[in-house]
């Protein structure tokens, strides 16, 4: 099914993977990390110490891959502190397979992805090779840290069994020999000692090496940070911001040298484009380039784009969908008079709008006795913990409120989620 490929091999997660390692995992399962000391000392008795710390370590990284991966994966995977940290979350890795499906039938045609290999630079502890593999494509694996590479390989072993051939390379992606590669997914890392790295130049490796080799390659894809400038993304490549439950994961930049004639399916990939996808419904919204929406009074409702959508400046395209415009110029608020579905945004019902005053915001909710009240804001420095706390709330009522501008003018905006 798969191979490490190196000078040397690499044994070193085979403690854990033992007969012993395995008992000791699941008895771990679902340990109580408040009781870490007192359960260690009892195995310790039992147990070599090595091998009781490397399980404790490694069951503490998995119960924090179930956000991840869900249960049924996380609990079968192995992970390095740095590796569940960086890597792409299951359903984001999934979509993204599903694009590269997509692209199968122009890179072999007549063919399906099986007669296609992904190369994965990067790969990590194997997130995303694990779901390439799932979808039929043989992987070829790359990373420099070898127990990382370990773990990518038994990773996708256990979770992708039987399918087409994956392999996992110790090696600098820089060095890495790329030729006859049929499609890339490259994933830099964007974390340094002093923690985030902002400058894709920085990126390890660069972006500009990274949208090289794709270019060279001919299709394929490159995870960066979500907010990235507009500007910085070539013209070339599509660019698209995806969401998994309201929350913006990453963004990709996709190429298919093929252009957009060629490809086909609701993945394919178009030169220039821009689009939001929001998980798990995996519906996605393309730009149309529309100009920014109109600044007009506060209407009935408001509504709060998905992060994805805002992140890939198609506010204008929802405002457009539900015959809305901006509450402010330099807000993503959409505001209308008409309560209309849409899965882009979140829509509230407005019953009173104020202008920026936290005595007389005290006051109205001490009056309708709201106990419950969710504080969203933009443009505004007010901290949400601090705001309630200062509202000393009390009653059996719940409420929302927005700290924002409207018209350039700070305002508070209090409403409840709308229902149909």
């Amino acid at each position: 099914m798969g191979r490490v490929t190196d000078r040397v091999p690499f044994p070193l997660l085979a403690p854990l993977l033992s007969a012993e390692g395995q008992a000791l995992l699941a008895e771990l399962r679902d340990h109580d990390p408040a009781r870490e000391l007192t359960l260690a000392t009892r195995l310790r008795r039992e147990h070599p110490a090595e091998l009781v710390s490397a399980a404790m370590a490694q069951a503490r990284l998995r119960q924090r891959g179930v956000a991840k991966f869900g249960e049924d994966d996380a609990y079968r995977m192995y992970f390095t502190p740095n590796g569940i940290e960086q890597a792409t979350r299951g359903s984001v890795a999934a979509h993204r397979a599903a694009r590269f499906r997509d692209l199968a039938g122009d890179l072999a045609p007549g063919s399906g992805a099986e007669s296609v290999r992904v190369t994965d630079l990067c790969c990590g502890i194997g997130g995303d090779a694990i779901e390439l593999a799932r979808a039929g494509f043989a992987v070829s694996a790359v990373d420099l840290d070898p127990l990382t590479c370990e773990i990518a390989l038994t990773n996708v072993r256990t979770l992708a069994p039987g399918g087409p051939p994956v392999t996992v390379t110790r090696a600098d992606v820089l060095e890495y020999d790329l030729t006859g590669a049929q499609a890339l997914f490259i994933d830099p890392a964007r974390r340094g000692g002093r923690g985030r790295i902002f400058d894709p130049e920085a990126y390890s490796p660069p972006l500009s090496w990274a949208l090289d080799a794709v270019r060279r390659a001919g299709a394929g894809a490159v995870k960066i940070a979500p907010g990235i400038p507009h500007e910085l993304i070539p013209a070339d490549f599509e660019a698209e911001w995806i969401s998994d439950g309201g929350d913006v994961k990453e963004a990709v930049l996709w190429h298919h040298g093929a252009g957009p004639h060629n490809a086909t399916g609701p993945g394919a990939v178009v030169p220039g484009a821009r689009r939001a996808t929001l998980l798990p419904s995996a519906v996605t919204l393309t730009g149309r380039g529309l100009p920014d929406p109109h600044v007009r009074k506060t209407g009935r409702f408001l509504y709060e784009p998905d992060g994805a959508v805002i992140r890939a400046h198609l506010v204008a395209e929802v405002a457009e969908e539900l015959d809305g415009g901006l509450i402010d110029e330099t807000i993503a608020y959409i505001t209308a008079d008409e309560l209309r579905p849409t899965p882009y945004a979140t829509a509230y019902e407005i019953t009173d709008e104020l202008p920026f005053n936290l005595k007389k915001l005290k006051a109205l909710l001490r009056a309708r006795e709201v106990g419950v009240l969710t504080v969203k804001k933009r443009g505004s420095a007010v901290e949400p913990e601090e705001l309630r706390r200062r509202m000393k709330l009390k009653g059996p009522h719940a409420s929302t409120v927005f700290l924002t501008r409207v018209a350039g003018a700070p305002t508070m905006l209090i409403g409840h989620p709308a229902t149909a």
